[in-house]
């Protein structure tokens, strides 16, 4: 059966208890691959890149609440940085 894998950088779960600090390493700051069997069992994504994901995330439902309100049929106010 065909797996899709979402990182470059791929290990064995051997690996990662071998030495896990050099497992993160191989990624260059990008999600590792955890292979069990072959199989992606799950991603080891370093706390930098975690917190890049988290934050985007946070922007999309920040944009989608803020789309939705648009939708209400109102005016939008405009508020300059200051004002907040």
């Amino acid at each position: 059966m065909a797996h899709r894998i979402l990182a470059e950088t791929t290990a064995s779960v051997s690996e990662l208890k071998r030495n896990p600090m050099a497992t993160v390493a191989a990624g260059e700051g990008f999600p590792v691959a955890i292979l069990n069997r072959n199989e992606p069992a799950f991603y080891c994504i370093p706390a930098k890149a975690y917190e890049e994901l988290m934050d985007r995330l946070e922007d999309i439902e920040l944009n989608a609440l803020a789309d939705a309100r648009l939708k209400d049929g109102k005016a939008p106010v405009r508020v300059t940085l200051d004002e907040l």
